[in-house]
């Protein structure tokens, strides 16, 4: 097996286990909402975000680096 496969799964198993050790409800304040969920939706939702953001800019970059060459 492959040494980038056996470190996804490691990395899949870890955040499968911190996800299931935190189900109590947190409340988000942003700006005038509050909005309650449970930090088994929080964390994955945080995380997703967190990938659209970086593959953006991410493309962003490489658009910039084409222009300057």
């Amino acid at each position: 097996m492959a040494p980038k496969r056996i470190i996804i799964i490691i990395l899949g198993i870890l955040f499968l286990t911190i996800l299931l050790q935190n189900t109590q409800v947190v409340t988000l304040n942003l700006l005038f909402w509050q909005i309650g969920m449970s930090r088994i939706i929080f964390i994955p939702l945080v995380l997703l975000i967190g990938i659209i953001i970086g593959f953006i800019l991410g493309s962003m970059r490489k658009k910039q680096n084409k222009k300057s060459l």
